[in-house]
């Protein structure tokens, strides 16, 4: 059953808060258990989220029309800082997750250590597995250990020129 296939109720229904949406790893995996039985399909992607912008709200919607649920990974502060260098994350951890949590599309945040996601992504077996159209499909980390269980990998689509080091980059004027 697809988002766009669900009876829409005529009660308006009650946004859940941000902080609602985060989830440890644990929690996060009984709750993909959960709507996978269901019969629910379970969407990942995961990211920095460093800045948030319109080509993360793009994608982040794109991803979530691919399933029912859509749970987000977020590195935390100190793999952003191993990944894009001193001076990041812009925006701290627990700021990026409320932000994440506050948008509609996103079901759960969960926050990883790591450099990836790949312990996280094998704890929750998502069903869909969807990263930015500018990873390759053979660079997308998690890939065939999400095809193996029967789960497609999905490109997502990407808004030109928004990334958050140009943005950040254009801020600081450089």
């Amino acid at each position: 059953m697809s988002g766009a296939s669900r009876r829409r109720d005529s009660k308006p229904r009650t946004p859940r808060s941000s902080h609602s949406k985060r989830m440890s790893a644990a929690r996060a995996a009984r709750w993909c258990r959960a709507a996978r039985r269901r019969g629910e399909r379970v969407v990942f992607t995961n990211g920095c989220f460093d800045l948030l912008h319109a080509g993360h709200l793009y994608s982040l919607e794109a991803a979530r029309a691919l399933g029912d649920r859509l749970v987000v990974a977020m590195n935390s502060d100190a793999s952003v800082r191993r990944l894009k260098g001193a001076g990041r994350p812009a925006i701290p951890g627990r700021q990026r997750a409320r932000l994440l949590g506050g948008l509609e599309c996103v079901d759960a945040v969960v926050q990883f250590r790591a450099d990836t996601p790949l312990a996280l992504i094998r704890a929750l077996r998502p069903d869909v597995l969807a990263k930015g159209g500018d990873w390759e499909l053979d660079d997308i980390v998690g890939r065939r250990q999400v095809e193996s269980w029967g789960g497609r990998v999905v490109r997502l689509p990407e808004l030109p020129g928004l990334h958050s080091t140009a943005i950040l980059r254009h801020i600081r004027g450089r």
